[in-house]
């Protein structure tokens, strides 16, 4: 039997300050995380080698047969079949880049000179910096879409429901909705799992609504937007992803951004995702310590896992936020704003580590979630690796 491991590659640094918390694997893109990408196409479980912090949550099973995966790459079904036909050292490339190996030899350096190289030639995704998480969230959808619905037939749409291309609206079992308006002309709509949308609610595709997630009455959603699971959203949305239990419960706009998990957004929270004079979007490099271009002329805020704003927020172009942050106050705090800062306009002070543990065990216990200690040595070991980005 093969065993299948995804492992981060050298696009981790550049896809911080969300794979802090997490491996690239577990990164969400269209409706999926990566993984659940991978597993839902080779019908196995799979495991991970990651940062040494991380390994108890997301271990690593070796077996006497192994194929790595290269997590950056989101599957298709050509490629998984590549995958599955792969003889001991082979090897998949896209390019200069390693997408899959099949080694029964599990050491530290790999020398592909010696294994046979086959080429990708088909076009594939990759999600190499953060901002490709809502670039390419839109084919993300689509595809992740026609694997899900694949061969199943959604439920009914409520007849209260105003709707354009039903037949690109799938909803899944659980799922209420009444008096909205969906048009999946321009995308995809897929509703999961006990999901709600509310009374006056406008989405135009694509659209991801994971399991138990709400859209709130009268909120605006359009250009390829996710929600993961227990995600509460209002106001406007624009092709921006939220990873997972986090909420932007209020009026406010968010555009082009990406939000961690466990996040939250106070009331008329708002973020600038172009620029007064629509030049090119720089964002903090966390390789390169310093601000980078990204080619973007749209690009909104990056917030890590834990972090929150408080009331009438507003965050300028190409923000970045790390780790359990709190920003509040007046006025545009700084384009970076380190993990666990507490502050805004008028200054940062360190968020003490023993208030993070006491907020973070708070907002999961009102989701039935645990912080248990293998959270706290991920939030710890974080806390401690990024003290040099906060010289307040």
């Amino acid at each position: 039997m093969i065993n299948y491991i995804l492992f981060d590659g050298d696009v981790r640094k550049s896809l911080l300050p969300f794979t802090y918390t997490k491996p690239v694997a577990d990164i969400r893109v269209g409706i999926l995380t990566i993984r659940e990408k991978w597993e839902k196409y080779l019908g196995l479980t799979t495991t991970t080698i990651t940062e040494e912090y991380l390994e108890e949550k997301y271990p690593m099973v070796e077996m006497e047969n192994n194929i790595l995966l290269n997590s950056s790459f989101l599957p298709s079904e050509k490629l998984v079949n590549m995958v599955k036909n792969l003889n001991e050292n082979e090897a998949i490339f896209k390019g200069e880049d390693v997408i899959a190996f099949y080694t029964s030899n599990m050491q530290e350096e790999v020398n592909f000179d010696a294994y046979k190289q086959i080429e990708f030639e088909e076009e594939l995704l990759q999600i190499k910096n953060t901002w490709d998480i809502f670039s390419l969230n839109d084919k993300a959808i689509r595809l992740d879409f026609d694997l899900i619905t694949s061969g199943r037939k959604s439920e009914p749409i409520p007849s209260t429901i105003q709707c354009i291309n039903e037949e690109d609206i799938f909803i899944e079992e659980g799922a209420k909705l009444t008096f909205a308006t969906l048009n999946a002309s321009s995308g995809p709509i897929y509703i999961g799992k006990n999901a709600e949308i509310m009374e006056g609610v406008m989405v135009r595709g694509a659209l991801a609504m994971c399991e138990n997630s709400v859209l709130k009455l009268g909120t605006k959603i359009y250009g390829a937007t996710t929600l993961g699971p227990y995600c509460k959203v209002g106001g406007e949305v624009n092709n921006s992803v939220l990873f997972g239990y986090s909420n932007k419960g209020h009026d406010g706009f968010l555009g082009n951004s990406v939000i961690g998990e466990w996040c939250n957004l106070g009331a008329d929270t708002n973020n600038s995702n172009l620029k007064n004079n629509y030049a090119e979007v720089k964002l903090w490099n966390y390789e390169e310590d310093k601000f980078t271009k990204t080619g973007l002329q749209f690009c909104g805020l990056m917030m890590g896992d834990h972090s929150k704003c408080g009331i009438n927020t507003m965050f300028n172009t190409g923000t970045v936020v790390g780790v359990s942050a709190n920003v509040f106050g007046g006025g545009f705090p700084r384009n970076f704003i380190p993990s666990f800062s507490w502050g805004g306009v008028s200054g940062f002070k360190e968020y003490k580590i023993d208030k993070v543990f006491d907020t973070i065990d708070k907002v999961m216990k009102r989701r039935d979630a645990e912080f248990n200690e293998q959270e706290q040595k991920i939030i710890e070991h974080i806390f401690e690796i990024t003290k040099g980005y906060r010289v307040i």
